[in-house]
């Protein structure tokens, strides 16, 4: 990476960034954040467990110019993988072809990973730098889901510089279709026990 930083939180904390936090008063704040180093910049057990019960996120990527594009990424729990400490990949499934993203990495490497588990209302945001990659079919089919019915083009290698997690303010507490129907299920086949075993006690009164 070209650009050195003080402090991991560098990355997003520019010095526009600081001084706009030192005019409404938040800046002390961060600067205590940064004297025990900033943010994380490896994935630690609580990045990994989140990342891997996560079925959803967004990629934000920017062309040389400095356009700003995001797309989402999805999958079954677990299409996200960590390869090393410091380095996230998954498999690029295909899509509508515009390859924005693609596009954009080819000529800016850097790009931001958005995460939020509206169940347990928690977000993360993940600060690096991406790449394709294309001829490594290992690679491919280790990132790819066992059984998942999606057609892998390439693979994306993403490059971790820092990371943070948000409170869950303002997170509205949503709920996966599968996961609600699963609990109606099972409530059910409570209903349907219980039932069966009042109709047995009347039976033999």
């Amino acid at each position: 990476m070209g650009d050195t930083h003080s402090y991991s939180s560098d990355v997003a904390f520019t010095p526009a960034v600081k001084a706009i936090q030192t005019r409404k008063g938040s800046r002390e704040g961060y600067a205590r954040v940064e004297q025990h180093g900033g943010w994380k910049s490896v994935v630690d057990d609580d990045l990994a467990g989140f990342l891997a019960a996560q079925t959803s996120f967004f990629l934000a990527t920017a062309s040389a110019d400095g356009q700003p594009y995001v797309q989402h990424r999805g999958g079954p729990a677990g299409f996200i993988h960590v390869l090393d400490p410091q380095t996230l990949a998954f498999a690029d499934f295909t899509g509508n072809r515009q390859y924005i993203t693609q596009g954009n990495l080819s000529e800016n490497p850097k790009a931001h990973i958005f995460l939020i588990d509206y169940a347990h209302r928690q977000r993360i945001k993940i600060w690096g730098e991406a790449r394709v990659v294309e001829d490594d079919p290992a690679l491919l089919r280790a990132l790819m889901p066992p059984s998942y019915r999606a057609r892998p083009e390439q693979a994306i290698v993403f490059k971790i510089t820092a990371w943070d997690s948000n409170c869950p303010q303002h997170i509205p507490q949503k709920f996966d279709a599968a996961d609600v129907a699963a609990a109606l299920a099972s409530r059910d086949a409570r209903i349907a026990e219980l039932e069966a075993a009042l109709a047995a006690q009347r039976a033999d009164a």
